[in-house]
Protein backbone atom coordinates (compact mmCIF):
# COMPACT_ATOMS: atom_id res chain seq x y z
CA UNK A 1 0.00 0.00 0.00
CA UNK A 2 1.28 3.65 -1.10
CA UNK A 3 1.75 5.57 2.17
CA UNK A 4 2.31 9.66 1.80
CA UNK A 5 2.13 13.05 3.28
CA UNK A 6 1.23 13.73 6.92
CA UNK A 7 -2.09 14.91 9.16
CA UNK A 8 -2.32 16.04 12.54
CA UNK A 9 -4.30 15.51 15.33
CA UNK A 10 -3.87 18.36 17.70
CA UNK A 11 -5.17 17.20 21.56
CA UNK A 12 -4.23 13.98 22.73
CA UNK A 13 -6.83 13.39 24.79
CA UNK A 14 -9.06 10.07 24.04
CA UNK A 15 -10.96 11.28 21.51
CA UNK A 16 -7.74 13.13 19.38
CA UNK A 17 -5.53 9.76 20.52
CA UNK A 18 -8.26 7.26 19.57
CA UNK A 19 -8.28 9.68 16.20
CA UNK A 20 -4.78 9.48 16.12
CA UNK A 21 -4.30 5.46 16.13
CA UNK A 22 -7.65 5.05 13.73
CA UNK A 23 -6.08 7.45 11.24
CA UNK A 24 -2.48 5.35 11.39
CA UNK A 25 -3.99 2.07 11.60
CA UNK A 26 -5.39 3.31 7.96
CA UNK A 27 -1.67 2.93 6.33
CA UNK A 28 -2.03 5.53 3.91
CA UNK A 29 -0.10 8.77 5.51
CA UNK A 30 3.69 8.70 5.78
CA UNK A 31 2.71 10.53 9.21
CA UNK A 32 0.08 11.03 12.13
CA UNK A 33 1.40 13.90 14.15
CA UNK A 34 -0.01 14.00 17.62
CA UNK A 35 0.33 17.06 19.60
CA UNK A 36 -0.89 18.97 22.84
CA UNK A 37 0.43 21.19 25.60
CA UNK A 38 0.76 18.78 28.06
CA UNK A 39 4.81 17.54 28.44
CA UNK A 40 5.64 14.32 27.24
CA UNK A 41 1.60 13.17 26.88
CA UNK A 42 1.88 13.14 22.67
CA UNK A 43 5.47 11.85 22.87
CA UNK A 44 4.64 8.88 25.10
CA UNK A 45 1.50 7.95 23.66
CA UNK A 46 2.85 8.02 19.68
CA UNK A 47 5.59 5.41 21.68
CA UNK A 48 3.05 3.45 22.57
CA UNK A 49 1.08 3.58 19.52
CA UNK A 50 3.88 2.75 17.33
CA UNK A 51 4.78 -0.06 19.36
CA UNK A 52 1.54 -1.46 18.25
CA UNK A 53 2.69 -1.21 14.77
CA UNK A 54 3.83 -4.76 13.76
CA UNK A 55 0.92 -6.63 15.67
CA UNK A 56 -2.19 -4.47 13.57
CA UNK A 57 0.20 -4.55 10.37
CA UNK A 58 0.69 -1.08 9.69
CA UNK A 59 3.69 0.98 8.86
CA UNK A 60 2.62 4.89 9.30
CA UNK A 61 4.66 6.52 11.74
CA UNK A 62 2.94 8.68 14.76
CA UNK A 63 4.98 11.44 16.03
CA UNK A 64 4.32 13.05 19.30
CA UNK A 65 5.13 16.73 20.17
CA UNK A 66 4.58 19.14 22.69
CA UNK A 67 3.54 22.55 21.92
CA UNK A 68 2.91 25.93 24.28
CA UNK A 69 1.11 28.81 24.20
CA UNK A 70 3.41 30.75 22.33
CA UNK A 71 3.36 28.51 19.64
CA UNK A 72 6.61 26.16 20.20
CA UNK A 73 6.19 23.03 19.05
CA UNK A 74 4.13 22.97 16.15
CA UNK A 75 7.15 23.34 13.58
CA UNK A 76 6.51 19.47 13.91
CA UNK A 77 3.28 19.23 11.95
CA UNK A 78 3.97 21.36 9.18
CA UNK A 79 3.31 20.79 6.09
CA UNK A 80 0.25 18.75 6.86
CA UNK A 81 -2.54 17.59 4.19
CA UNK A 82 -5.09 17.30 6.96
CA UNK A 83 -5.14 18.63 10.59
CA UNK A 84 -7.91 17.50 13.10
CA UNK A 85 -8.97 19.64 15.67
CA UNK A 86 -9.66 17.78 19.19
CA UNK A 87 -8.34 20.20 21.55
CA UNK A 88 -10.43 21.77 23.92
CA UNK A 89 -12.26 20.97 27.12
CA UNK A 90 -14.82 18.03 26.91
CA UNK A 91 -18.67 18.58 28.61
CA UNK A 92 -19.34 16.91 31.70
CA UNK A 93 -22.74 16.25 33.51
CA UNK A 94 -25.28 18.33 32.74
CA UNK A 95 -23.29 20.28 30.57
CA UNK A 96 -25.02 21.85 27.24
CA UNK A 97 -22.30 22.15 24.10
CA UNK A 98 -22.97 26.03 24.22
CA UNK A 99 -21.35 25.64 28.10
CA UNK A 100 -17.99 25.45 26.52
CA UNK A 101 -17.66 28.10 24.36
CA UNK A 102 -16.15 30.38 26.35
CA UNK A 103 -12.79 28.55 27.29
CA UNK A 104 -12.56 26.66 24.14
CA UNK A 105 -13.42 29.70 21.74
CA UNK A 106 -9.72 30.70 23.20
CA UNK A 107 -8.14 27.46 23.00
CA UNK A 108 -9.31 27.00 19.40
CA UNK A 109 -8.52 30.29 18.17
CA UNK A 110 -4.87 29.73 19.11
CA UNK A 111 -4.36 26.15 17.63
CA UNK A 112 -6.15 27.44 14.10
CA UNK A 113 -3.53 30.66 14.22
CA UNK A 114 -0.69 28.21 14.27
CA UNK A 115 -2.24 26.04 11.90
CA UNK A 116 -2.65 28.21 9.43
CA UNK A 117 1.22 29.24 9.92
CA UNK A 118 2.85 25.99 9.42
CA UNK A 119 0.27 24.34 7.18
CA UNK A 120 -1.36 26.98 5.00
CA UNK A 121 -2.68 24.18 2.71
CA UNK A 122 -4.38 22.07 5.11
CA UNK A 123 -7.87 20.87 5.18
CA UNK A 124 -9.01 21.38 8.66
CA UNK A 125 -11.81 19.28 10.38
CA UNK A 126 -13.06 20.58 13.51
CA UNK A 127 -14.40 18.35 16.30
CA UNK A 128 -14.21 21.05 19.35
CA UNK A 129 -17.20 21.91 21.21
CA UNK A 130 -19.62 24.01 20.49
CA UNK A 131 -18.98 22.26 16.74
CA UNK A 132 -20.78 24.82 14.48
CA UNK A 133 -19.03 27.62 16.48
CA UNK A 134 -15.57 26.56 16.31
CA UNK A 135 -15.28 25.73 12.58
CA UNK A 136 -17.13 29.33 12.02
CA UNK A 137 -14.05 30.45 14.36
CA UNK A 138 -11.96 28.19 12.85
CA UNK A 139 -12.16 29.53 9.65
CA UNK A 140 -11.86 33.35 10.81
CA UNK A 141 -8.54 32.65 12.78
CA UNK A 142 -7.42 30.66 9.49
CA UNK A 143 -8.45 33.16 6.97
CA UNK A 144 -8.35 29.80 4.80
CA UNK A 145 -10.94 29.19 2.13
CA UNK A 146 -14.08 27.98 4.09
CA UNK A 147 -14.70 24.95 1.96
CA UNK A 148 -11.09 24.29 3.43
CA UNK A 149 -12.53 24.50 6.79
CA UNK A 150 -15.37 21.77 8.16
CA UNK A 151 -16.72 20.29 11.21
CA UNK A 152 -17.31 16.80 12.24
CA UNK A 153 -21.13 16.86 13.26
CA UNK A 154 -23.51 14.84 11.73
CA UNK A 155 -21.48 11.83 10.51
CA UNK A 156 -21.25 10.67 14.14
CA UNK A 157 -24.70 12.12 14.95
CA UNK A 158 -25.93 9.68 11.64
CA UNK A 159 -23.90 6.86 13.34
CA UNK A 160 -25.86 7.55 16.16
CA UNK A 161 -29.19 7.55 15.15
CA UNK A 162 -28.22 4.26 12.78
CA UNK A 163 -26.85 2.70 15.40
CA UNK A 164 -30.52 3.27 17.82
CA UNK A 165 -32.31 2.23 14.60
CA UNK A 166 -30.68 -1.48 14.62
CA UNK A 167 -30.61 -2.01 17.87
CA UNK A 168 -34.66 -1.35 18.01
CA UNK A 169 -35.08 -3.83 15.39
CA UNK A 170 -32.41 -6.09 15.68
CA UNK A 171 -31.02 -6.44 12.36
CA UNK A 172 -27.25 -5.71 11.65
CA UNK A 173 -26.30 -1.74 11.90
CA UNK A 174 -25.26 -2.44 7.83
CA UNK A 175 -29.12 -2.57 7.01
CA UNK A 176 -29.78 0.50 8.33
CA UNK A 177 -29.39 4.09 5.62
CA UNK A 178 -30.16 7.62 8.04
CA UNK A 179 -29.47 11.18 7.89
CA UNK A 180 -29.01 13.86 10.67
CA UNK A 181 -28.85 17.40 9.72
CA UNK A 182 -28.39 20.84 11.28
CA UNK A 183 -26.51 22.02 14.36
CA UNK A 184 -24.67 19.79 16.27
CA UNK A 185 -26.41 20.14 19.32
CA UNK A 186 -30.36 20.45 20.57
CA UNK A 187 -31.51 21.50 17.45
CA UNK A 188 -29.87 18.94 15.27
CA UNK A 189 -32.35 16.79 12.79
CA UNK A 190 -32.59 13.30 12.71
CA UNK A 191 -34.15 12.74 9.13
CA UNK A 192 -37.29 9.65 9.21
CA UNK A 193 -37.88 10.18 5.98
CA UNK A 194 -34.43 9.48 4.74
CA UNK A 195 -34.08 6.32 7.17
CA UNK A 196 -34.37 2.73 5.80
CA UNK A 197 -33.78 -1.05 6.37
CA UNK A 198 -33.33 -2.91 4.26
CA UNK A 199 -34.53 -0.72 1.58
CA UNK A 200 -37.96 -0.63 3.27
CA UNK A 201 -38.83 2.69 4.72
CA UNK A 202 -38.58 3.02 8.89
CA UNK A 203 -42.27 4.52 9.34
CA UNK A 204 -43.56 0.76 7.71
CA UNK A 205 -41.57 -0.47 10.51
CA UNK A 206 -42.21 1.49 13.34
CA UNK A 207 -44.88 3.65 14.52
CA UNK A 208 -44.16 7.50 14.83
CA UNK A 209 -44.01 7.55 18.66
CA UNK A 210 -41.24 5.02 18.70
CA UNK A 211 -39.19 6.67 15.67
CA UNK A 212 -39.75 9.97 17.83
CA UNK A 213 -38.38 8.64 20.84
CA UNK A 214 -35.46 7.41 18.60
CA UNK A 215 -34.78 10.44 17.48
CA UNK A 216 -34.87 11.99 20.83
CA UNK A 217 -32.22 9.55 22.07
CA UNK A 218 -29.93 10.76 18.39
CA UNK A 219 -30.25 14.14 19.53
CA UNK A 220 -29.13 13.28 23.44
CA UNK A 221 -26.80 10.78 22.77
CA UNK A 222 -23.83 12.62 23.52
CA UNK A 223 -25.14 13.45 27.07
CA UNK A 224 -26.22 10.40 27.28
CA UNK A 225 -22.42 9.06 27.43
CA UNK A 226 -21.23 11.85 29.32
CA UNK A 227 -23.64 10.93 31.80
CA UNK A 228 -22.91 7.14 32.23
CA UNK A 229 -18.93 8.01 31.90
CA UNK A 230 -19.50 10.78 34.68
CA UNK A 231 -15.93 12.44 34.06
CA UNK A 232 -15.18 12.98 30.09
CA UNK A 233 -17.21 12.41 26.84
CA UNK A 234 -17.59 10.35 24.00
CA UNK A 235 -14.42 9.19 21.90
CA UNK A 236 -14.30 5.89 20.03
CA UNK A 237 -17.39 7.15 17.49
CA UNK A 238 -16.55 11.14 17.37
CA UNK A 239 -13.12 9.31 16.62
CA UNK A 240 -14.07 7.13 13.69
CA UNK A 241 -15.92 9.37 12.40
CA UNK A 242 -13.28 12.59 12.69
CA UNK A 243 -10.99 9.62 10.99
CA UNK A 244 -13.43 8.67 8.26
CA UNK A 245 -13.47 12.58 6.86
CA UNK A 246 -10.10 12.78 7.27
CA UNK A 247 -9.90 9.58 4.78
CA UNK A 248 -11.77 10.77 2.67
CA UNK A 249 -9.87 14.32 1.68
CA UNK A 250 -6.70 12.39 1.82
CA UNK A 251 -8.15 9.42 -1.24
CA UNK A 252 -10.32 12.65 -2.87
CA UNK A 253 -12.80 10.23 -2.28
CA UNK A 254 -15.79 12.39 -3.11
CA UNK A 255 -17.63 10.26 -1.01
CA UNK A 256 -21.20 12.05 0.27
CA UNK A 257 -21.59 12.22 4.07
CA UNK A 258 -23.26 14.44 6.35
CA UNK A 259 -20.54 17.29 7.74
CA UNK A 260 -20.72 20.73 8.94
CA UNK A 261 -20.31 22.73 5.99
CA UNK A 262 -20.64 26.72 5.22
CA UNK A 263 -23.91 27.23 3.31
CA UNK A 264 -24.51 29.66 0.63
CA UNK A 265 -27.75 29.58 -0.47
CA UNK A 266 -27.99 26.03 -0.21
CA UNK A 267 -31.31 24.50 1.83
CA UNK A 268 -32.15 28.40 1.73
CA UNK A 269 -29.76 29.17 4.12
CA UNK A 270 -26.50 31.60 3.75
CA UNK A 271 -23.73 32.41 5.80
CA UNK A 272 -23.48 29.73 8.42
CA UNK A 273 -21.41 26.41 9.45
CA UNK A 274 -24.69 24.36 9.29
CA UNK A 275 -24.61 19.92 9.19
CA UNK A 276 -25.55 19.12 5.82
CA UNK A 277 -24.81 16.67 3.01
CA UNK A 278 -21.16 17.34 1.21
CA UNK A 279 -19.14 15.56 -1.32
CA UNK A 280 -15.62 15.33 0.21
CA UNK A 281 -12.49 15.62 -1.50
CA UNK A 282 -8.62 16.43 -1.26
CA UNK A 283 -10.37 20.17 -1.39
CA UNK A 284 -12.29 19.73 1.27
CA UNK A 285 -15.93 20.37 0.65
CA UNK A 286 -16.22 20.29 -2.95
Amino acid sequence: MSRSGKVTVVGAGFYGSTTALRLAEYDIFETVVLTDILEGKPEGLALDMNQSRSIEGFETKIVGATTTADGGGYEATANSEVVVITAGLPRKPGMSRMDLIGVNAGIVRGVAENIAKHSPNAVIIVVSNPLDEMTALTQLATSFPKNRVMGQAGMLDTARFTNFVAEELKVPVSSVKTLTLGSHGDTMVPVPSRCTVNGKALTELLDAAKIESLVDRTRNGGAEVVALLKTGSAYYAPSAAAARMAKAVKEDSGEVMPVCAWVDGEYGISGVYLGVEAEIGKSGVR
